[in-house]
C-alpha cells in the first residue's frame, strides 16, 4: 500500500496514523469528529485488533483503515512523506533497558516516523508513565526533533484539554488521579510550502 492510500481512501484528505491502536476509541472518536482526515490504526495483537475492527462492522467509518502489523516495518507500508501526523497513545514502556529500542517513542521509531512523515508533520504521544515519558523527551531531542508542547499533566492544561480526545487508558488512569504527559514532536526539516 505505500504510496497508494490516497487512491485507496478514494480522497486526498490527510492521512493520521496511530501506532498501537488497542480497541479503536480513540480512532474512532476522531474518524467521527474529523470526516475530513484519514485514519489508519496499527495494532500488533489480533485479539486488541479484532475488537477496532467489531466496532467499525457496528458503525463503518469510511476515513479508517485498520492494520495488523509490527511498528518497526512501518516505513514498508508507508512511502516517504505520506503521513501528516503519528499518535502514541499509552504505549508499552519496554521497562528493560535492554529493550529501549522497542519502545516507540525510541530514536530507533522516530528515524522511521521521520521517513513517512512529511516535513513540518507532528508526532503526539500521550501516557501515563513518567519514566517512559523522560526518556521519550530525551530521545525526541537528541534526534532533533522541535517540541512545541510538552506537559506532564495534560488535565490540568485548560488550552491543551480542548478537543482532547480520551483513549481507554486515559480515561482509567486520569480517574485515579494518574497525571497524563504530552508531548507534540515536528518533524525536523523546513515545513512545505
Amino acid at each position: 500500500m505505500a504510496g497508494k492510500w490516497r487512491e485507496h481512501f478514494g480522497n486526498d484528505h490527510p492521512i493520521y496514523v496511530e501506532i498501537g491502536m488497542g480497541k479503536g476509541r480513540f480512532l474512532m472518536d476522531n474518524a467521527r469528529t474529523y470526516p475530513e482526515i484519514n485514519y489508519i490504526g496499527i495494532e500488533k495483537y489480533s485479539s486488541v485488533l479484532l475488537r477496532g475492527i467489531q466496532k467499525l462492522d457496528e458503525e463503518p467509518l469510511g476515513n479508517v483503515s485498520l492494520i495488523r502489523m509490527e511498528a518497526e516495518y512501518i516505513a514498508e507500508v508507508f512511502a516517504t512523506g505520506e503521513v501528516d501526523r503519528i499518535y502514541l497513545n499509552f504505549s508499552d514502556p519496554w521497562p528493560k533497558d535492554r529493550h529501549a529500542k522497542r519502545r516507540l517513542p525510541s530514536r530507533e521509531f522516530l528515524a522511521r516516523y521521520e521517513q513517512i512523515l512529511k516535513p513540518g508533520s507532528m508526532v503526539e504521544f500521550k501516557t501515563d508513565n513518567r519514566e517512559l515519558f523522560d526518556f521519550a523527551v530525551e530521545e525526541a531531542e537528541a534526534a532533533g526533533w522541535e517540541m512545541p508542547v510538552r506537559t506532564y499533566d495534560l488535565h490540568a492544561d485548560e488550552a491543551l484539554m480542548q478537543g482532547n480526545i480520551m483513549t481507554e487508558y486515559e480515561e482509567r488512569f486520569s480517574s485515579i488521579g494518574n497525571p497524563i504527559c504530552k508531548y507534540i514532536i515536528i518533524r525536523p526539516g523546513h515545513r512545505d510550502r
